[in-house]
C-alpha cells in the first residue's frame, strides 16, 4: 500500500478526510516546532547548516548559506545543491518536491509553494502537488512566488515580486505577474 506521503509527492489529490491525513499533519507540525527552533534565538552558520540539515533529512553541504527566518511545511521533499543561498523570511512549501540546484540564489520574501488546491468547490479542502525545479545558478529577486510545477532554467533570474507560473527557459530574465520573458542573458 502506498502511504500518504508517497501519494502527495505523486501529485495524487490528498484531503483532511484521508484517514492517513493526521499522520502528515503530525510530520507538517514537527518540521514547523523545528523552524520555530531555527527562527528563535542566534546561531552560527554551522548551527543553522545543523538545524535545517534536521528539517529536510539530510546534512546540508557546507557552503549552504541560510539567513533566518525561514518557514516550510514538510521539509523532507526539499532537494539543496552546493553554494545555495536562501535569505530571510522565505516560505517553502516543499510536499511535491523542491530542488535547489548548485548556486541558486533566493532573495528575501520569496515563496515556492508545490501545492495547489482542488478548483471543485465540493473538494476544496484537498490538495495537490507537483514538483519545482530550480536549476544552476538560478537568482530569484525578492518577494517572487513560484507556483507548483514550475522549472527555472540555468542561470535564469526571476523578477523581484513575479509570480512564475510557466517554465523559463535557461539563461532567460522574467518578471511580471504573470511572469513574462524580459530578454535573454548573454553568455
Amino acid at each position: 500500500m502506498v502511504d500518504i506521503f508517497e501519494r502527495d509527492l505523486a501529485g495524487e489529490f490528498v484531503s483532511t478526510d484521508d484517514p492517513e491525513y493526521e499522520i502528515l499533519y503530525s510530520a507538517i507540525m514537527d518540521t514547523m516546532n523545528k523552524c520555530r527552533e531555527l527562527n528563535n534565538g542566534i546561531h552560527s552558520d554551522e548551527e543553522i547548516r545543523e538545524i535545517f540539515s534536521e528539517i529536510i533529512g539530510e546534512e546540508v553541504d557546507e557552503t549552504f548559506t541560510l539567513m533566518p527566518p525561514f518557514y516550510i511545511d514538510y521539509g523532507k521533499n526539499l532537494k539543496i545543491g552546493k553554494n545555495v543561498l536562501i535569505q530571510q523570511l522565505c516560505t517553502f512549501m516543499d510536499r511535491g518536491g523542491i530542488t535547489l540546484e548548485d548556486g541558486v540564489f533566493i532573495a528575501p520574501k520569496v515563496n515556492l509553494t508545490t501545492l495547489n488546491h482542488d478548483f471543485n468547490p465540493e473538494n476544496r479542502s484537498a490538495t495537490q502537488a507537483k514538483p519545482i525545479v530550480l536549476k544552476k545558478n538560478v537568482w530569484v529577486g525578492i518577494g517572487a512566488t513560484i507556483l507548483p510545477g514550475v522549472t527555472v532554467g540555468e542561470n535564469s533570474i526571476v523578477g523581484a515580486g513575479s509570480v512564475v507560473t510557466k517554465d523559463v527557459p535557461d539563461n532567460t530574465i522574467v518578471a511580471g505577474n504573470p511572469a513574462r520573458f524580459i530578454k535573454r542573458i548573454d553568455e
